[in-house]
């Protein structure tokens, strides 16, 4: 049976893929309880013990406006430790899925990046997640990088949780509307991550040109302040909430200690062609989430 060593098992892309990868083999899904990512010498301790034919790491530093002041642990998470794994991997001639971010991008383009756009992120956290990608691909090790955007869930610490709970607090909230990207559902990112893997079938050491880097986020986008206004609509729709006012603010309005790409569109053209699946677009995706919220399912 395949055996496979997820990380991250708690955060919100992890939780989904413990599911999603089930069907696919033995799912051995550590959190930091069980796996100190920040330790290169425990990393290869676990994954020589486990051997595992593929490593999903979901695991990473992610907490954007803190890394500014603790840049060495989101190196050592985001940017070492993938490095890491992917040396196990490659001795294991096991293959190597991560997740990195639209934040390794400065958001200057006018159009969607691709690919092969060059990364110049503007915050500890993007030079981090990018230095975990240069990491992996360096090693040589058979791997699929998905570059995501915006993830939220039921679960976990996101924007779409925080802005209910926000909006049961306050009558108004001011929300940033220069700031572009396609939020991009969790659970989406995991069933297309196991709908890839499912697609090398036994073959999964032998992923030939289709190793690197994709873009893997919701189709279309829009400003924080709109996803906001679509969060409301659904709650009103869905959980009889009374939604509070929203006022439109730029970046400048609301300082943060790291700095934001302006736009984080990413285009998902290579991810569509290569894999035969395009991504929903992003409203479609927030009312299946909200309808799991209104379920029941972000209680966890």
């Amino acid at each position: 049976m395949l055996r496979i060593l997820l990380t991250g098992k708690t955060g919100q892309v992890g939780f989904e893929l413990q599911r999603t990868l089930a069907p696919l083999g033995a799912v051995i899904a550590l959190d930091a309880e069980h796996l100190d990512l920040a330790s290169p010498d425990a990393i290869r301790k676990k994954v020589r013990e486990i051997k595992p034919q593929i490593i999903v790491n979901a695991a990473a530093y992610t907490a954007v406006d803190r890394a500014e002041s603790e840049p060495d642990l989101a190196m050592k998470l985001n940017g070492i430790a993938p490095g890491v794994l992917a040396e196990e991997a490659k001795r294991l001639g096991a293959l190597m899925v991560h997740y990195s971010t639209d934040y390794v991008f400065d958001g200057t383009k006018d159009s969607p990046y691709i690919e092969t756009d060059t990364p110049n992120p503007l915050s500890v956290y993007g030079r981090s997640k990018l230095a975990g990608d240069q990491a992996i691909q360096a090693t040589g090790v058979p791997h699929y990088i998905f570059r995501t955007s915006w993830v939220y869930a039921a679960r976990g610490q996101n924007f779409v949780r925080t802005m209910l709970r926000l909006g049961r607090e306050r009558s108004e909230l001011r929300i940033v509307d220069d700031q572009v990207g396609a939020p991009t559902w969790a659970r989406f990112i995991a069933e297309a991550t196991a709908q890839v893997l499912r697609q090398l079938g036994d073959g999964h050491k032998a992923i030939g040109d289709r190793a690197g880097i994709y873009n893997l986020t919701a189709t279309g986008a829009v400003s924080w302040y709109g996803f906001a206004s679509a969060i409301f609509a659904e709650a009103k729709v869905q959980l009889g909430m009374t939604p509070p006012k929203l006022i439109p603010i730029t970046t400048a309005e609301y300082p943060l200690p790291a700095r934001r790409p302006a736009n984080s569109r990413l285009d998902n053209s290579r991810f569509s062609v290569t894999f035969g699946l395009t991504p929903p677009p992003w409203d479609k995706m927030l009312k299946l989430c909200m309808k799991e919220i209104e379920n029941g399912g972000g209680k966890q």
